[in-house]
């Protein structure tokens, strides 16, 4: 399923678009449990399905009740915390089930590290302070640890590009080699070409001689 979100300018039609793209529903909380708060329950599930980029039923509800679990305060579901959680995993965008449970990870690490935060605000002696300290900066170690996990993830699935062959223009610079890029970066398995004595000549008007051109070519 596809989780994609329409963020341009809005007009008649792209409006329309982005309200149904962004139309999560809520999740109702009783003491049998929750329920997906729809007037068309296929449609409710299909929509909360795409925002926690699961695949099926079962995934779907399997991430929801962790999250229900996760949103917890004084042993209760939290609704707003819920809400909240929900909305993060959506914007963050997960694209399959591994980065479903990543991030549903993510979003439950934080909520946590918010409350350790509330804890250290709130103690009353040296225990309380140190314990919630220590917790707050496991946590606070963790987030960031799991934002480097679904970079490394996302760039795994996103195909290499090589390009062997580049024209440069006058005055530009080319990197001598094969080119690949993964997620925005690019890697050079060589050096950059530098080759000042054949540019120097190229500006005065005369043509390299052998000296510029062993100078220009690659070790």
């Amino acid at each position: 399923m596809s989780n994609t979100s329409d963020l341009t300018m809005p007009t008649p039609t792209c409006a329309a678009d982005t309200a149904k793209a962004a139309a999560v529903p809520r999740i109702k909380l009783s003491k049998q449990g929750f329920a997906i708060d729809h007037p068309d329950r296929e449609r409710g599930e299909q929509l909360m399905a795409n925002a926690l980029g699961v695949a099926d039923r079962d995934a779907m509800e399997g991430i929801l009740r962790q999250l229900v679990r996760a949103s917890a305060s004084s042993g209760r579901p939290d609704q707003a915390n819920l809400a909240f959680m929900i909305a993060m995993v959506k914007s963050i965008g997960p694209r399959d089930s591994v980065e479903a449970m990543l991030v549903a990870q993510m979003v439950s690490v934080h909520v946590m590290a918010m409350r350790c935060a509330k804890h250290l605000a709130n103690a009353d002696d040296l225990a309380q302070h140190d314990s919630a300290a220590r917790a707050l900066g496991r946590l606070a170690r963790t987030f960031p640890a799991q934002i480097e996990a679904l970079n490394r993830y996302r760039s795994h699935r996103e195909p290499a590009i090589t390009v062997q062959n580049v024209k440069v223009e006058d005055g530009g610079n080319a990197i001598v080699g094969n080119v690949t890029q993964h997620a925005r970066v690019i890697v050079a398995d060589t050096a950059p070409a530098a080759a000042p004595r054949a540019r120097k000549a190229a500006r005065a008007g005369r043509a390299p001689d052998a000296t510029d051109v062993a100078q220009a070519a690659p070790a």
